[in-house]
This record gives structure tokens, sequence and C-alpha cells, in this order.
């Protein structure tokens, strides 16, 4: 781990961001996902609605950047977002960009040329794009679409000139050579920020039993992100916070400077001052060396 913290410091130095992602549609998910509480495929009781509307958008973005976040994102269930949908939340991204003033990243699936274009015209930075895990693993956990179809979306996000986040989750029952294959996936892809998430099992989908990780082996496996992904950031997302519990700290020691605050898709998050208060003295510990 300390191996890690000394590579985070020479590239990165006591950087450290926040971001908090915005649920703007959320259940009837096409797609088997098994981790996923949104999938129509699983009885979960997750929260269903549609799009959500540009003034509820627009006050959650003013709410981030308020928290502090430099980064906010919106996130939509499903495959992909209709043409319609598409001019929709680019109209709520244009007005975060000029009405709120934060950057604003987005997940809608996957997406088009056409698509990505538009978003980015209206002021999207950054596209976020999950791999999930490694290719040899990818179909054990997702049928309805291919490892394959996640990278050309990374790639087409890429080719209209948006910056790319781009991680997985871990503790879905994959192997450590898995992780690792993850991770030199996404160094191949040269994506901008890593975020990693830790399942949490929701009841009714089919890793509602899954083992957890330990604490030990979720550290191990920051650490090895860091050291292939010396100068980018290395988010610690979903999670967090009932698979580490008191050892939050210790991820920033593995090599994480970065963290989604402000709660999940589905799950809640920890309240916003105790967040705060960890980013402080971790910064605090990382300048005394």
């Amino acid at each position: 781990m300390t191996l890690a913290r000394d590579a985070k410091l020479r590239a990165r130095g006591d950087s450290f961001s926040l971001c908090t992602i915005m649920n703007v549609k959320s259940g009837r998910c096409t797609e088997d996902c098994a981790f996923c509480a949104q999938s129509s495929r699983y009885r979960t009781g997750g929260p269903v609605f549609s799009l959500k509307s540009t003034d509820e958008i627009l006050e959650a973005a003013a709410k981030a950047k308020d928290a502090g976040a430099a980064r906010f994102s919106l996130v939509t269930s499903g495959r992909s977002l209709s043409r319609s949908e598409v001019d929709e939340v680019a109209v709520g991204i244009e007005q975060i960009r000029t009405g709120v003033g934060i950057s604003v990243c987005a997940s809608f699936g996957i997406l088009d040329s056409e698509a990505l274009e538009t978003l980015k015209s209206a002021g999207l930075s950054r596209y976020h794009h999950n791999i999930e895990t490694s290719e040899a693993f990818f179909p054990k956990v997702i049928t309805t679409h291919s490892f394959k179809d996640r990278i050309s979306t990374i790639h087409t996000a890429k080719d209209v000139g948006l910056e790319v986040c781009s991680g997985g989750i871990i503790g879905i029952g994959e192997s450590a050579e898995d992780r690792v294959s993850m991770a030199l996936t996404l160094a191949g892809l040269g994506v901008d920020s890593v975020p990693l998430n830790i399942l949490v099992p929701i009841p009714g989908t089919p890793l509602a039993s899954q083992a957890p990780l330990s604490v030990e082996e979720i550290l191990r496996t920051i650490a090895i992100f860091r050291l292939i992904f010396p100068e980018k950031a290395i988010r610690i997302a979903g999670g967090r916070e009932s698979a580490l519990k008191d050892f939050q700290g210790l991820a920033f020691w593995a090599g994480a400077d970065a963290m989604l605050i402000g709660g999940y898709l589905t799950v809640a998050g920890r309240a916003l001052d105790v967040d705060l208060r960890l980013v402080g003295e971790v910064k605090k510990l990382w300048q005394r060396g």
C-alpha cells in the first residue's frame, strides 16, 4: 500500500477530487447485469421513474456544486436513450453549464457518435461507461450485450472528443486475475478516470448472496490499480461504506484519490459532512508524508 500511496503522491500530489451523481431515469432496464437493482428481470423493489425534469436536474446540480463536488453526473437506466431523450438531457446539460457552472458528466449506456456529438455540443465534458470486469468474466454477469459493445462505446466517446470515465465493480465473483485484466484493458483504452465500485448485494438480484470481499483484498485491488494508473484519478464509489466500514481512510493510503459523494443510484451514501471531514484528514496525512 505504501508503494501505491507514494506513486500517487509523486504523480498527482495531494490532489483529491469529488463528484456526485443523479439518478435521472430509473428502473425498467432490459439488460440483465447480475448486480443491478434496476433490471426489469429481477424483483428488487428499486425505484422506477421516467426522465426527471430539467428543473429537478438543475436544482441537484446546484446542490452538488455547493457541496464541493467538481463534477456532476447524470445517470439513466436502460441500454441506451432514445433520440428525444438525448435532446432533452442535452438541454439540461447546457443549462447546468451556463447556469450552475459545474463540469457535467453522463452515463447513458450504449450511444452512437451522433448522440455523443449532441451531448458534447451541449457542454458534456466526460462520458462514464464502465467495462465492469474482465473480458473473460463479463459473460458470467451480463449476457444481453457484449464486452465489445462496451469497448466500442468508449472508443466512440473518445473519437468525438469526450473524456472517458471507466472502471468496474469488484466482488462479483471474479478472480484477482480478472481485476488485473480489467485494469490493463482500461489502461489500453487510455481512460481519464477510473471508478472502482464494490458490490452491494441487492436482494432479488442473482448476486444477492455473493460473499463479500475482505478489506485486505479491496485495498490490494486499489493499490494495484494505482500502480497501473499512476497519473489518473482512482475513484472509490458504490459500496465503499458497507465494504470498508471503518477502514475507508485506508483506501486513500492504498492510492485512491477521488470519491463519489452524496449517495448512489439506488443505495444511500454517508452524510456529506462525514465524507468531507474524511477528505480533510486524508490530505493532512498525505502532506505529512
